[in-house]
């Protein structure tokens, strides 16, 4: 079985020192190939070549918890890689994007504000490219899809909805839009008793497996707050958990791992179109 992290962010430096290590171990596990996105533009090269140097693929965008800090000019870059990268097979979407309304103070003006601007221009950058787009979606769906279906036109989007945690009403909006929805480290816990189920029932179609890693562990290696306050380490996310998450999912489904695994993959494939080449031509 071969699987794909549609969402790792190799380039965290909970992995600078021994990344090459940590997705060779991934590897060898089944994680064939990682989606590594970018946060900012300061991070735009290092994602890029550490694509190239893992034959993984990559995403360019600006995180909305990234945005207070940002720039117009930043978004002047983006354009810019793209531009400079449109034709780089490892290059498949604009991510991570979106909006970001947990975090207090960003749902404030003018961050409120200036968070819209900065996913509303990025979504217009990735038709300008013909990029799906990769998105961070917290306590914002309903939002996101509104301009999600301003600027949907003729063309229906492609994309995923990274670390999909949403009400059942808003993953059909995201499918009827044309996005797959990622699952992780959360869907492992008990408690989360509504993802567990939209993991179950959702058409098989519009799921994709991703870690997060290093963030969003899965419960068996999560360590509660108060524990990290008395000294106890939480376990470190890498891509190679992508296995132990997707026997959860699959066990909450029913089906055999393999056919998980096969559908997931033609699944992100699907979502990130410039993947099918890449990975037909590894």
């Amino acid at each position: 079985m071969q699987w794909t992290d549609s969402h790792c962010h190799l380039d965290a430096f909970e992995f600078g020192g021994d990344v090459v290590q940590v997705r060779q171990a991934a590897r060898e596990l089944g994680v064939s190939h990682c989606v590594i996105p970018a946060v900012h533009v300061a991070n735009f090269e290092a994602v890029r070549l550490l694509a190239h140097r893992m034959q993984d693929s990559y995403c360019l965008g600006i995180h909305p918890l990234y945005v207070p800090q940002a720039s117009e000019d930043d978004l002047k870059v983006l354009e810019a890689q793209l531009t400079l990268h449109r034709d780089d097979p490892r290059l498949v979407a604009v991510g991570e994007i979106g909006l970001d309304y947990f975090v207090p103070a960003l749902t404030q003006s003018p961050l409120r504000e200036k968070q819209e601007f900065f996913y509303r221009a990025q979504l217009k950058l990735a038709r300008q490219f013909d990029l799906p787009v990769v998105l961070h979606v917290r306590r914002s769906a309903d939002r996101l899809l509104k301009h999600l279906r301003d600027l949907a036109a003729a063309k229906p989007w492609s994309g995923i909805d990274h670390a999909f945690n949403g009400s059942e009403v808003q993953a059909q909006a995201f499918i009827a839009l044309g996005f797959k929805l990622g699952f992780g480290g959360a869907v492992t816990f008990e408690r989360a008793l509504q993802l567990r189920r939209l993991a179950a029932t959702l058409p098989l179609a519009s799921l994709v497996l991703e870690t997060d890693a290093p963030d969003i562990p899965p419960h068996w290696l999560y360590t509660p707050a108060e524990q990290r306050q008395r000294g106890v380490a939480q376990g470190r996310n890498t891509p190679g958990e992508l296995p132990r998450i997707a026997a959860v999912v699959a066990d909450l489904r029913g089906m055999a791992l393999a056919d998980l695994a096969a559908a997931t993959h033609a699944n992100t494939q699907a979502a990130l179109p410039k993947l099918a080449h890449l990975q037909a031509t590894a």
